[in-house]
């Protein structure tokens, strides 16, 4: 078994994200430049949103980070977002999720121009994606399929197991380990809370991908071996041996799974780093005009 270690891949890639934010720089007297709204207190945004501004900071990005209270109305997040959407300055727009019940995550995303839309969530972007056009892909599949890319997984013609079908994660992924590329030429099964004989569509997987949100849900009993297993769930459990009393964990159990699995990706330290530089890449992307132009 080995790890695919989230944490030494960002790293490299950052490296490499920070080189052409430099060059970006001399040519455009500027940096890219992200802009990011968070909306109320969740501890786990909170993070997220930290994580990212930071790493901006790490690869010569300029950021902008705004905050509401979760009282805030929605007419006043769409003028902000229009203000910025009109900002020349502004490369990319980041609105960080899950919003308050009043305020509707559809009508937000529509609301940020496709060429400054990072995050891949617009409509017109996942519409790009499933044409195989140039476009900005999700961060967290994008991130997923970097991690493929950097160890050299092979996809072409391997049996593919997505767990999970959410518009930001699961769907798009299926769709991008399907099309004619590398990574990609698998043959993908979708998986979702209505998929019969689920352990046994799982036992054939040479590639599974679980984005379930359901902590340590797939045990090693379920696994091929030698089975490929990237783990996007990020869960906190209650475990009273920690300081805290509370440890994260992902949707695969990782104890049970790692023994068969050839790879497989740690929670923390795996696909959450790589989200990160899916969302960076994005936003040179973006400052670049090589989607938009």
């Amino acid at each position: 078994m080995a790890l695919l270690d989230g944490k030494l891949v960002s790293s490299q890639l950052k490296g490499n994200i920070a080189k052409e934010a430099g060059e970006f720089l001399q040519k455009e007297g500027r940096k890219p430049h992200l802009a990011a709204l968070l909306i109320g207190n969740d501890p786990a945004s909170e993070v997220y949103v930290s994580s990212k501004i930071r790493s901006c900071e790490e690869v010569g990005f300029q950021s902008t980070l705004v905050r509401f209270e979760d009282s805030i109305k929605e007419e006043t997040v769409l003028e902000l977002l229009k203000g910025w959407n009109q900002d020349p300055s502004i490369d990319g727009i980041l609105v960080q999720v899950p919003l308050p019940n009043h305020i509707s995550e559809e009508t937000i995303t529509n609301a940020i121009f496709p060429s400054k839309d990072v995050d891949g969530f617009h409509p017109a972007n996942l519409g790009r994606m499933i044409k195989n056009l140039p476009t900005f892909i999700s961060a967290t599949p994008l991130g997923i399929l970097k991690l493929l890319e950097a160890y050299k997984i092979p996809t072409e013609g391997k049996n593919c197991v997505v767990l999970g079908r959410s518009h930001n994660v699961g769907s798009p992924t299926s769709i991008l380990m399907s099309r004619p590329s590398y990574p990609g030429n698998a043959t993908v099964t979708l998986c979702h809370s209505k998929t019969q004989n689920l352990e046994s569509i799982i036992k054939d997987a040479d590639i599974l991908i679980v984005a379930l949100g359901r902590p340590e849900f797939v045990h090693g009993s379920w696994i091929k071996s030698g089975a490929v297993v990237i783990d996007v769930g990020i869960n906190r459990i209650s475990d009273p041996g920690k300081k805290s009393g509370t440890r994260l964990v992902g949707d695969v159990h990782f104890p049970s799974v790692e023994p068969i699995a050839s790879y497989i990706s740690p929670v923390p330290g795996g696909v959450g780093l790589m989200t990160i530089i899916g969302l960076l890449e994005n936003t040179l992307l973006a400052a670049k005009k090589e989607i938009y132009s």
